[in-house]
């Protein structure tokens, strides 16, 4: 056994490099900021308070909250059924419908993003709408995916067993298939709530620069102003926020398993 655990050791070199490193650096670059000759280095909460001080600020983290939360909402509302209708199809038929799901994914994003540019240049839509729209065609695969795996798990008998007990389709669907499709829910949702409340080029793309969110402040104090200290503070807060998601959403699901 000992032998086998020295094989984990290069994925934690590697996950220090390229994980818990560049977190380091972030953390210090939002807890300091530049000083004098004498001091180069000044530790402060400036770059927090300043975040929380203005209410622009304050209405794009706001804005990309309800944004992640609307686009969550709507993969769902549209990933669910066609989640369903794929796990009732005859396996081979499955197999083909998850390849039609998952193909346009083997396609870079930032590619199909500039195809739905295209696509909605000249359509009357607000910017935010074409926002929207992009969201959900990027992350709806992930949430059909999710729910599709959980659906195609479930026991086929649990239904027709719960028609014979008294409940009609509608009862029974209630009762059995959805809740035990939570799971494949609360994978959805962290995999669409998370990269949705963080992404920047989706809302600078589709948006022509009138729809800021939270990404594209991290993206603007990096790499036009310079920043660095102020951009760190906005990605720490992103990833706090990031953090408490994942908790709750946790949660709800180990809740869903203890019932």
């Amino acid at each position: 056994m000992k032998s086998f655990r020295r094989l984990v050791y290069p994925y934690l070199i590697w996950a220090g490099l390229l994980i818990v490193l560049p977190m380091l650096i972030i953390v210090f670059y939002a807890f300091s900021t530049q000083g004098n000759t004498l001091i180069p280095v000044k530790l402060t909460l400036d770059n927090f308070v300043r975040f929380f001080s203005d209410a622009i600020f304050i209405e794009v983290l706001g804005r990309s909250l309800k944004l992640a939360l609307i686009t969550t909402i709507i993969c769902i509302l549209l990933g669910y059924p066609a989640a369903y209708f794929v796990a009732k199809l005859k396996p081979d038929s499955q197999s083909i419908m998850v390849l039609l799901i998952t193909l346009p994914q083997l396609i870079n994003m930032l590619v199909r993003t500039y195809a739905w540019r295209g696509i909605l240049l000249e359509m009357p839509f607000s910017p935010e709408v074409k926002v929207y729209v992009g969201m959900v065609y990027n992350f709806l695969p992930y949430m059909i995916l999710q729910i599709y795996t959980s659906l195609s798990k479930m026991d086929p008998s649990l239904v027709p067993a719960a028609n014979d007990l008294g409940c009609d389709n509608r009862l029974a669907f209630l009762k059995v298939t959805l809740p035990l499709s939570v799971p494949g829910i609360i994978s959805g949702i962290t995999l669409v709530f998370l990269p949705a409340v963080s992404s920047f080029f989706i809302p600078k793309l589709l948006g022509g620069g009138s729809y800021v969110l939270v990404g594209n402040l991290i993206e603007n104090y990096f790499v036009t102003t310079g920043d660095w200290n102020f951009g760190s503070a906005i990605s720490l807060i992103m990833a706090l926020v990031i953090l408490v998601s994942m908790y709750f959403t946790r949660k709800f699901d180990y809740d869903k398993e203890a019932i």
